[in-house]
């Protein structure tokens, strides 16, 4: 297949690389204008300017996309689309002035959620959460993280797990997952949350570890949920299993999370709201992702993350959609995308590189997901004619997509 006639095709990468960071997520992150791209077998082949197209094959299908875009598929690499239910009651508490930490100690948040979960069948999760999933797809994600964290007991965890492999059987999305028991101290260890870490490391743990369902470990290092020390105990044991770390940090204080996830290699350290300039710098001088969630920011009404910030101060920054039924319910990469140039004034090619590249690097993905390049798999949206890729994040409502490429397959809209 060929396709022609392009306005753009963005997110164009040289071979070797893998993540962007700084002043590199712009100037290394390249739009080909006037362009044609070839895909065969579902990789891409050959892209260049018009001028140097060649002609296409006999029998080749030929797709005349005068002045569509080309960008890589999104990689959304924070979600918890495995859940059961929905929490829109919490959603009018919050219109009503209550804060995430007021419903959280009155029993609501992400216990809310175990409750639910615990009481769902895995084929009923798995029906709700394939349905998620398929959305999103159909918004153009093309690669997702999915951690667990709304069962808080093993049996429940394990459910989770099960269900996200699924998922991973069920479309062309590629999915890892993430074990996520430390989320929040289950109902039955209220007021103790050291015997909760301790259940996580000796009965929690070796039973995730022995089905081999989990890419990754995270825990929600912040106040009011696991300290420092508690956090490394829990990555410390992972570790042993070979599950590498990830952590949400800093969305609720400067929690000492940032530090932590540094210590301990984490692939990412997500969420940071409350980052200080400090952390800032220690991140930018590391090899740990720094994963920031506008969704959760828009529908909170909490801080943005200070993306600029951290792009200026050469850190590798990532966008992800942080898709949960309590903080953030929404999927769609492109709200992401506009997020992270309205409100954390990221340019446009920026938060692109965000939204894709790095994306993909903090899922360890990069290699075969988000950017655009001879070689690479074809992961791509195909747009509708737009006046330019700009006009994606700004016109943020208005339907853009024409199809998605993911390898082999086409879901045309």
């Amino acid at each position: 297949m060929i396709i022609s006639r392009l306005r753009a095709v963005c997110g164009v990468v040289e071979p070797h690389v893998r993540r962007l960071a700084g002043a590199d997520m712009l100037s290394g992150f390249r739009t080909v204008e006037n362009a044609w791209l070839r895909i065969d077998d579902g990789r891409i082949v050959g892209l260049g300017t018009m001028d140097t197209m060649p002609a296409p094959g006999s029998g080749e299908e030929h797709i005349v996309a005068e002045g569509a875009v080309a960008v890589p598929a999104f990689a959304d690499s924070h979600t918890h689309i495995v859940y059961a239910g929905s929490r829109h009651g919490e959603f009018v508490d919050k219109i009503r002035g209550m804060s995430y930490e007021e419903i959280a100690a009155r029993g609501g948040g992400i216990l809310n959620s175990a409750d639910r979960l615990r009481q769902c069948s895995e084929d009923e999760l798995f029906s709700q959460s394939v349905a998620r999933l398929r959305e999103v797809m159909d918004k153009g994600t093309g690669a997702i993280e999915i951690k667990t964290g709304y069962g808080l007991d093993t049996p429940s965890e394990l459910k989770m797990l099960r269900v996200i492999a699924r998922l991973a059987e069920a479309t062309p999305v590629r999915v890892r997952a993430t074990w996520l028991g430390a989320h929040a101290v289950g109902r039955e260890y209220a007021g103790r949350p050291d015997d909760y870490v301790d259940m996580l490391v000796t009965d929690m743990l070796p039973a995730i570890a022995a089905e081999g369902v989990a890419d990754y470990v995270d825990v929600f290092c912040d106040a009011g949920f696991f300290t420092p020390a508690q956090t490394a105990r829990i990555l410390e044991a992972a570790a042993h299993y070979g599950m590498k770390p990830k952590i949400h940090a800093n969305e609720l204080a400067v929690s000492g999370g940032v530090q932590t996830a540094v210590a301990h290699h984490a692939v990412s350290a997500d969420h940071l709201e409350r980052i200080d300039t400090a952390e800032i710098a220690l991140l930018g001088l590391s090899d740990t992702i720094a994963t920031m969630l506008p969704g959760a920011s828009f529908f909170l009404g909490m801080p943005y993350a200070p993306a600029r910030r951290a792009v200026d101060s050469g850190c590798t920054v990532a966008l992800a959609s942080d898709y949960n039924p309590g903080s953030s319910p929404s999927g769609d990469m492109r709200m992401v995308w506009a997020l992270g140039c309205i409100k954390m004034k990221l340019l446009p090619m920026e938060a692109l590189c965000a939204c894709t590249l790095n994306g993909a690097a903090a899922m360890e993905l990069s290699d075969s997901y988000g950017a655009i390049a001879p070689g690479r798999p074809a992961n791509f949206i195909l747009s509708r004619p737009v006046p330019a890729p700009e006009f994606i994040p700004y016109s943020y409502t208005t339907p853009w997509i024409d199809r998605i490429f993911l390898g082999n397959n086409i879901i045309k809209q």
